[in-house]
């Protein structure tokens, strides 16, 4: 290794900020998450206040999910082949002219579940194509070396728009439904214009004509690479089957008997422990056997899924999900580097839209699965199931992609 790599490699992590078109990525990935975290909070209350129905509450993410299974690869093409920061631009003031509709339904006392369902679906087809596009910037913005840490940054400001978001959601929530939508609407703004502002000295542009071949190409390149395959697959079963945070509605009321208040601060308890895991990760990267430490990641998320749903303590409660929250931050860090370094760049927005239709089947999914689940044994057993069967996942796929758990480092 050349002085100047190991210089870059050892590095404080606050140098990234000193990078413009880093700077810029990492507040519009702030304020980007922000107001998908507020609407998390918003939406869910409402839909539960209007119909009392923990079914509904798992609906909202089979609505997110179907408008990205069907764009997914559409969306990944999209990223590969045009300028990345004006797809994220585009869907960004989307998502803020949908959360404004919302806001302005809330005032005039017309919105109902139709009407929330269908801004939302609106809200997850332009999330479809952004996330590709925001993920394959992630690389081009971060110095050569620094991935890893960049990566931490990125996931640092996601935690503390987490904890931010539903926590003030709530709170303006119980002034008026309106004021989340109306500050959603201000966060995608101004996200859009940091991502319009970032400049690229390389940015990647597809080569090939547009082909069915191409479209689906990122499946075959996951499909032929069992580390990226496993990694993401993982995720996928993990979260499928601990998707808690769809119930908290539920938890808040009905377990826990708080009010909004209660549900903004559940809410953003994993987001706490996600931030201090963050800060240690991007000052002590992981530099050894990271295939192991992302499956030891997933065990815990899935201990701590349980204990969260046997407990009727609030404080037992937030304690649970800040533990399933740094877990998951651990596994989601390893996971987005190896993905990343594993993919060239002219393949990431395709392998990205592939990685981020597997991430939506098991948060949006996972969602839907916990409120049928809930609908039909409880609200308890069904986050306690969904708990054990994310540490089974984990314990399965050590045997299935031993690659997977041999990798030592990731830069």
């Amino acid at each position: 290794m050349s002085s100047g790599s190991a210089e870059i490699l050892s590095a404080p992590a606050s140098t990234l900020l000193r990078h413009l078109s880093f700077l810029r990525f990492f507040l519009a990935r702030g304020m980007a998450s922000f107001a998908y975290q507020m609407a998390a909070v918003a939406v869910g209350w409402q839909i539960y206040a209007l119909a009392h129905s923990a079914f509904l509450l798992g609906m909202v993410g089979l609505v997110q999910f179907l408008p990205s299974a069907g764009l997914v690869f559409f969306a990944g093409h999209v990223a590969d082949r045009y300028p990345r920061k004006y797809v994220v631009t585009v869907c960004q003031l989307v998502e803020s002219t949908t959360a404004l509709v919302l806001a302005l339904a809330s005032f005039g006392h017309w919105a109902s579940v139709p009407v929330i369902f269908s801004a939302v679906m609106v809200m997850s087809a332009a999330r479809a194509f952004e996330n590709p596009a925001m993920g394959a910037l992630l690389p081009a913005v971060a110095p050569e070396g620094m991935l890893q840490k960049g990566t931490a940054m990125s996931s640092g400001v996601f935690q503390l728009a987490t904890i931010l978001g539903p926590a003030l959601g709530g709170f303006i929530y119980a002034l008026s439904p309106a004021w989340p939508y109306a500050a959603m609407a201000a966060g995608w703004a101004g996200a859009a214009l940091c991502v319009c502002g970032i400049r690229l000295d390389r940015p990647a542009v597809a080569k090939a004509p547009p082909s069915l071949r191409a479209l689906f190409a990122g499946v075959g390149y996951v499909r032929r690479n069992p580390m990226i395959l496993g990694t993401i697959s993982l995720d996928l079963f993990a979260v499928l089957l601990g998707g808690a945070t769809a119930l908290l509605p539920v938890y808040a009321k009905d377990v826990l008997h708080t009010g909004p208040w209660g549900l903004g601060v559940l809410r953003g308890a994993p987001a706490v422990g996600a931030l201090l895991m963050t800060i240690w990760l991007a000052r002590y990267p992981i530099n050894s056997k990271v295939g192991m430490r992302m499956f030891q990641a997933v065990i815990i998320f899935g201990v701590g899924t349980v204990v969260f749903g046997l407990s009727d303590s609030i404080l037992l409660s937030m304690l649970a999900l800040a533990i399933m929250g740094a877990s998951d931050t651990i596994s989601v860090v390893i996971r987005l580097s190896l993905v990343q370094l594993q993919t060239p760049d002219e393949m990431r927005g395709r392998v990205g839209a592939v990685n981020f239709l597997f991430v939506s089947a098991s948060n949006q999914l996972g969602e839907f699965e916990s409120g049928l689940t809930a609908a039909l044994f409880g609200a308890v057993p069904a986050v306690v199931l969904g708990g054990l069967g994310t540490i089974a996942v984990a314990m399965l796929w050590i045997k299935l992609f031993p690659t997977l758990k041999n990798v030592e480092k990731l830069e």
